[in-house]
């Protein structure tokens, strides 16, 4: 720590002697680190960078978390298939499967009558298989989510709104369509503007597997994460000051007050 003078530091620090409760349980909390599955430092690294190289070189296993994150960029799929499309309970087996096959940290948001109003009843193996590297959630605030630096791609039913907001979060798409503008929207996001993959409407595991390894790891992946840089430029420029949807909506506005 640079400049750092003793008064400086918390009062504890200066007590010689071992009979301080506070300078105790700090010591033994710092012994501890080097046996703890992660510590969790609750910084950003350009905050407190000579700090955190220090720290970095003293506990191996150290997380950031604030601006910075534990995960690497782009590590992560997040699974939302909306608030209206259902899948048959096989049909969730086969992607929970294919998810435990790929190996990647995944993020589900799953309604409790996804599979046709039925309870979602998961293999055994699926919780055993991705215990460490799965979360499932019943709600979340998705355009949160896909602005994470963690998200690496998104397994979705095609919705609109996850379509924009995936784009201009400049996140790749696995896409199961089910019905109406979903189908249209696949098209555009895979053969138009090459930010997508789709999957078949017989969903299979290792269809599954392979694609999310595709995007997160494969050269199809990397082709089109700079197709989806492209379209988060776009988005926002969009939205920017003298944008052409910042423009509109202005436009949109002052009709309206105007009457």
């Amino acid at each position: 720590m640079k400049n750092m003078r003793l008064r400086d530091l918390p009062n504890f620090f200066r007590i010689t002697g071992s009979d301080h409760t506070s300078s105790n349980f700090t010591a033994d909390a710092i012994d501890r680190t080097g046996d703890a599955a992660a510590t969790i430092v609750h910084t950003f690294k350009v905050l407190e960078s000579d700090v955190f190289c220090t720290l970095s070189s003293m506990i191996p296993k150290k997380s950031t978390m604030g601006a910075s994150n534990g995960w690497t960029r782009e590590s992560m799929i997040y699974v939302n298939f909306g608030s209206i499309a259902f899948m048959t309970p096989p049909q969730l087996v086969e992607f929970a499967m294919g998810l435990a096959d790929s190996n990647q940290c995944f993020l589900w948001v799953l309604r409790l009558d996804s599979t046709n109003g039925d309870i979602a009843i998961f293999p055994e193996e699926f919780v055993e298989e991705t215990r460490e590297i799965g979360f499932l959630f019943g709600w979340c605030p998705q355009e949160r989510v896909l602005y994470h630096p963690s998200i690496g791609g998104i397994l979705t039913h095609c919705g609109w709104n996850s379509t924009i907001e995936s784009l201009s979060a400049e996140v790749l798409m696995l896409y199961w369509p089910c019905f109406r503008d979903q189908l249209t929207n696949c098209k555009y996001i895979c053969d138009d503007w090459g930010a997508g993959l789709e999957i078949d409407s017989n969903v299979k595991r290792d269809e599954v597997e392979w694609l999310v390894r595709e995007l997160t790891e494969g050269e199809v992946g990397k082709k089109m994460r700079s197709k989806a840089m492209e379209w988060k430029r776009m988005a926002e420029e969009a939205i920017g000051a003298k944008g052409p949807s910042s423009l509109n909506l202005d436009k949109l506005l002052d009709e309206v007050l105007s009457k």
